[in-house]
C-alpha cells in the first residue's frame, strides 16, 4: 500500500509527499529526522490535512506530483473533498485513490 498525503504545518503551509510506510514517515517529518524533507525541517508539521491510499506506487508518486503543482487554494478545495480526487485529476483515472481518515496525527507522532 502506498500513501499520498498533505500535511499542515505550523506556519499555515502544506507539505504534500507519498511513501510505502505513512505512520514512519509523518513521524519522521514531525520529528525533523535525517530522512525527513528538507522542507518540513523548517516548517514544523502540525497535522495532517488529507491522505490517500493506492495499491500503485507509480500512482502514487503521480499524484503527488499533481498535488504539487497545484496552488494553495486548489489544495484546500481538495482537502475539503478528499473524495473528489478523480474529478481534480481525471488523467490519472486508471489508478484508484481511496481518501483515509482512520490514521491520526497523533498515532503517527
Amino acid at each position: 500500500m502506498f500513501w499520498v498525503y498533505i500535511l499542515l504545518c505550523e506556519d499555515n503551509s502544506l507539505y504534500t509527499g507519498f511513501t510505502d510506510d505513512i505512520k514512519h514517515r509523518i513521524y519522521s517529518h514531525y520529528h525533523r529526522l535525517k530522512s525527513a524533507a528538507k522542507y518540513t525541517k523548517s516548517h514544523k508539521v502540525c497535522g495532517i490535512s488529507a491522505l490517500w491510499k493506492t495499491e500503485s506506487e507509480t500512482g502514487a508518486r503521480k499524484l503527488e506530483y499533481r498535488i504539487k503543482q497545484l496552488p494553495k487554494a486548489k489544495k484546500l478545495l481538495l482537502i475539503e473533498n478528499p473524495d473528489r480526487i478523480s474529478g481534480f485529476f481525471p488523467e490519472l483515472s486508471e489508478f484508484e485513490f481511496f481518501p483515509e481518515s482512520d490514521i491520526e496525527f497523533e498515532d503517527c507522532i
